[in-house]
């Protein structure tokens, strides 16, 4: 078991395979050029793997695959079938932009991937455009479309911005309903990466916004990880999720572990460990040691209202977001 010093068990890692995407989401790094960390750089599925046993031997149920972009690293299939064929009971999870998606649907079931969270701020053409500086809508609802028919557990992912895709609440809210799946709108985190003029909606504004049509309560389960969920007079529940919020952290069971081998204790600080070395030396007892360290400095509570800017200077692409 991993328990941090606020008696906060830790159960689920975050694994970012790669930090770079094929978007240029004006949320997240817009300006900056397409590039490529040398792949010595980067920890092969092999190292990843080696972690991840040790962490899921130490109490870690749940994993996600991140990025940057997961799926622009190939055959991550493998990878996946590593960590289920270890432990089928692992609630083994993807997020992406679904950009690529429907092209390794099929491995990624067979692999025994689980769950998918798929990033959609818009259902206009033209506005998924203006967000991913690329003409995206196609593949992206294919991908859609194929992690639906393949009965994968689905999540939609909208960020909700100012004088962009606010008037989009409702449509996003009755797409994700009509194909049976949960919508959360994520509050947009403020970041040194982004573009500076963009201003996200906070909670209260898109629950009003959504509350013109519909009636909703808060769910009784109402925590899904970091998300809060409501739920509609007919059952459809969708979430919420606040960063800016200190309560956001009080039930925080996650660690994330880049593809470079930094371990991070939260999304919000720049503190981190290094498994690099521990793992090419195959000292799995030094790893161990380091996440035992990392999950023991754990922060109470984000760095969010700290200072004035309220911005983060970790690159959301590097951890997974």
């Amino acid at each position: 078991m991993l328990m941090d010093s606020y008696k906060r068990e830790v159960t689920y890692l975050r694994v970012s395979v790669t930090e770079r995407c094929n978007f240029r989401c004006q949320y997240c790094m817009p300006e900056k050029p397409f590039s490529w960390v040398p792949k010595e750089n980067l920890l092969s599925y092999e190292e990843l793997f080696n972690f991840i046993k040790i962490g899921i031997d130490n109490g870690i149920t749940k994993i996600r695959i991140t990025g940057g972009e997961p799926t622009t690293r190939d055959d991550l299939d493998i990878l996946i079938k590593m960590i289920t064929e270890y432990d089928s009971n692992i609630d083994i999870g993807l997020t992406t932009n679904g950009y690529l998606l429907a092209s390794m649907i099929e491995k990624l079931k067979n692999a025994g991937l689980k769950r998918i969270n798929i990033s959609l701020d818009s259902l206009q053409k033209e506005t998924m455009h203006y967000i991913t500086k690329k003409d995206v809508y196609l593949k992206v609802m294919q991908g859609i479309e194929k992690a639906v028919a393949y009965g994968f557990k689905v999540k939609l992912n909208s960020v909700i911005m100012k004088n962009v895709n606010e008037d989009e609440i409702i449509p996003l809210f009755e797409f994700a309903k009509k194909l049976g799946v949960e919508l959360r709108y994520i509050e947009f985190m403020e970041n040194n990466f982004a573009n500076q003029h963009i201003q996200g909606l906070n909670s209260n504004e898109i629950l009003a916004i959504l509350s013109s049509k519909y009636s909703f309560n808060l769910s009784s389960t109402s925590f899904d990880g970091p998300a809060t969920l409501y739920e509609t007079i007919d059952g459809y529940k969708f979430g919420m999720i606040e960063p800016h919020k200190h309560d956001f952290c009080a039930t925080c069971n996650r660690l994330r572990l880049s593809a470079e081998g930094d371990l991070i204790p939260c999304l919000y600080f720049d503190e981190a460990m290094s498994i690099k070395d521990a793992i090419r030396d195959n000292d799995i007892s030094q790893a161990e040691n380091i996440l035992k360290t990392v999950v023991q400095n754990k922060p109470e509570k984000n760095r969010w209202n700290v200072t004035e800017t309220e911005t983060s200077s970790r690159a959301f692409y590097q951890t997974g977001g």
